[in-house]
């Protein structure tokens, strides 16, 4: 390969790297409650009972507010399972569940935590606090998937997912709403006083 043709290769990897970059989310919020010093709030894979297994993202809660930026890279190996209409636990599901196709899933859960040790990630002697953002009436719930997949549910449940990452607001009443998630969505996250 010529020198002007890996410069081009290398060009346009780096211009694909920068653009998988900016097409990560983010999800703002504002905190109420008491907040110790040290709190961080984060985004877990779960196992399909909740287990968490690998954290995804962490960030201080500052002034009583917060900004998670999902990644654009997949969760590891063990923290993936293959999504069936069996094993689909997330909020608002309820059977019969039709899963358009088997693919590798990892739902995101919240947790808080205290870094004692400032050290920017969670230690083992650090408890997890599994906690809701909320959105008005509507939950926040993330999931990856390794190929796009729609998820469907008794009382209307639908949700078209993407490859990657996927946020979309969950309102659990007489029917089950899933809408998008936009970065413009007010958020908010309660702790215990």
């Amino acid at each position: 390969m010529n020198f002007s043709a890996r410069l081009l290769a290398t060009s346009t990897l780096l211009g694909l790297g920068l653009l998988a970059s900016a097409s990560a989310e983010g999800i703002a919020g504002t905190v109420t409650g008491s907040v110790a010093e040290g709190t961080r709030v984060s985004g877990w894979a779960v196992t399909p009972s909740g287990q968490a297994v690998q954290e995804i993202v962490s960030v201080p809660i500052t002034g009583g507010k917060f900004r998670l930026e999902l990644p654009t890279v997949a969760p590891s190996a063990r923290a993936q399972t293959t999504l069936s209409a069996q094993n689909v636990s997330w909020p608002g599901v309820i059977d019969p569940v039709t899963v358009s196709a088997p693919v590798q899933t990892a739902e995101l859960k919240f947790f808080t935590y205290r870094d004692t040790n400032r050290s920017g990630q969670r230690d083992d002697n650090e408890p997890l606090n599994e906690v809701t953002l909320n959105a008005g009436n509507s939950s926040v719930f993330v999931a990856w998937v390794g190929t796009d997949v729609t998820v469907k549910a008794n009382r209307g449940y639908e949700a078209s997912l993407k490859r990657g990452w996927n946020t979309f607001l969950v309102d659990v009443g007489r029917a089950v709403k899933v809408s998008p998630f936009a970065e413009t969505t007010q958020v908010s996250l309660t702790l215990g006083r």
